[in-house]
């Protein structure tokens, strides 16, 4: 068997890739999970399961998925290295699907990754500056109650 194996109880990243790929586009044209479940004749619990990789697509599903989310089936596999890249490439790919992953996972950083376009540089360059330095915040109240 060829490459790393994938922990029985963690997802695998491509099923994660896709599966935020599919929340990324259905969020962007304002459906709900509830109308894409009903349009795809599952529970919107399946399609839950579906966007945080949990649940793998089928082919046939990914294909009906795309037509009414009205992207090209090539769109949820954008941003994953080509299959059989330098292994480097791939450590890269993991380390940017975890926090991308991790940011379109949670109400705010879906909202805050979509209006970040929006901002113009200089803003943007202080909301990073705020970010960090509540994230170094939080990071030391932690290590403070670990302490304590």
């Amino acid at each position: 068997m060829d490459g790393p194996v994938e922990s029985d109880r963690s997802p695998n990243r491509v099923d994660l890739h896709v599966g935020m790929r599919i929340r990324l586009r259905r969020r962007s044209i304002g459906l709900s999970q509830e109308r894409l479940a009903e349009a795809l004749g599952l529970t919107f619990q399946q399609v839950q399961k579906y966007e945080r990789g949990v649940n793998r697509v089928s082919a046939s599903k990914l294909y009906e998925i795309a037509r009414i989310l009205h992207a090209p089936i090539t769109s949820f596999f954008d941003g994953l290295a080509e299959p059989g890249a330098v292994d480097q490439a791939v450590v890269k790919e993991n380390k940017t699907a975890d926090f991308v992953y991790d940011l379109v996972m949670t109400p705010e950083g879906l909202e805050l990754a979509s209006l970040f376009p929006k901002v113009d540089r200089r803003h943007r360059r202080l909301m990073v500056e705020m970010a960090r330095a509540l994230s170094e915040a939080s990071e030391a109240e932690v290590v403070d109650s670990k302490v304590n």
